[in-house]
This record gives structure tokens, C-alpha cells and sequence, in this order.
């Protein structure tokens, strides 16, 4: 028999065994303790955010495993900024300043869904997608923050973060 996939939406480290969730999982002879246990401790870096979770089922032998969808990078960066929404016009109208850190930790949790092979290229390309939605970094242009970063300026704050890079 094939398996069944379920998918929800929870708030990352939340999850519930309310509906609808609970209902979904009891309903595939699933313990559903167990099941929103691994949830919240697959999503707890998402603390504050909505992911969606995809629990695949196999109905006649109740083994399940659990994939986790990280947020979008706008929607991490606009949370992290302060921001409602992306600038109509990233040119000439900002809408929120993040910290260099903050980028740097966007990259770790995107590392998955990225395809740098480093924490300074992922940094670099979490800035790019900070330029197009109107945001600054450290108050400057991502596009100079991103040089800075080539030249090795920030190589000192990005040596603090390496460890949880390679972790991920």
C-alpha cells in the first residue's frame, strides 16, 4: 500500500495535538504524542514562524517520517526586519534594517535549500534577496554589504557562526 502524505501547517516548536492536526495523525493509528513531539523538536528553530510539515504515512505499518518546510527567505528576512511586507520599489523605498547577524542566521537555517558551499556564499545570497524586497543591512545597500564581505571585513563575525554552519 502506498503512503499517505499529511500536510499541515504549524507554528514552528507549537505544534498541538489539536485539530487539526491530532484528529489527522489518530486517524492513521499513529501515537499522537510522539508524533507532535518530533514535530516540535524538528521545528523549534522556526520559533514565531508557520511551517509547513509533511508527515508521510504508511498505513498497514504505521511507520511515518516527518519533512519540515522551511519559511521563505522574504518571509524570514521581513520578520527579522521588522517589516509587514517587500518595498514596491527596493530602489528608492526601504522598509526595514536588519543586522549583519541576523542575515548570517537566515543563511544557516536556509543551508538546506541553498546551494553554497559556504556560510560567506549563502550569506551573500540571503543579501541579494534582502536588496529586492527593500531592506538595508547595518543601514547600508546589501550590494555594499556584500562586497565587504568579499574583502573580507566581516570574515571575524562570519569565523563565529562556522561551527553551526557545519552542523546544519
Amino acid at each position: 500500500m502506498p503512503w499517505k502524505i499529511v500536510r499541515v501547517r504549524v507554528p514552528g516548536g507549537k505544534a498541538s495535538p489539536s485539530p487539526p492536526l491530532g484528529p489527522t495523525i489518530s486517524q492513521y493509528g499513529l501515537d499522537v504524542g510522539d508524533v507532535v513531539n518530533k514535530i516540535n523538536e524538528l521545528t523549534r528553530d522556526y520559533d514565531g514562524l508557520e511551517v509547513t510539515v509533511e508527515i508521510y504515512v504508511d498505513p498497514v505499518t504505521k511507520e511515518y517520517r516527518i519533512d519540515v518546510r522551511s519559511p521563505t527567505t522574504t518571509s524570514l528576512l521581513l520578520r527579522l526586519a521588522g517589516a509587514s511586507a517587500p518595498s514596491g520599489d527596493p530602489a528608492n523605498k526601504k522598509v526595514g534594517d536588519l543586522k549583519l547577524e541576523d542575515v548570517i542566521k537566515v543563511a544557516i537555517l536556509k543551508k538546506n535549500d541553498l546551494n553554497a558551499k559556504s556560510l560567506k556564499a549563502a550569506v551573500k545570497t540571503i543579501l541579494s534577496s534582502a536588496a529586492t524586497i527593500g531592506l538595508t543591512v547595518n543601514g547600508k545597500e546589501p550590494r555594499e554589504v556584500i562586497k565587504d564581505i568579499s574583502s573580507g571585513i566581516f570574515d571575524n563575525v562570519l569565523l563565529k557562526y562556522e561551527d553551526e554552519w557545519k552542523r546544519r
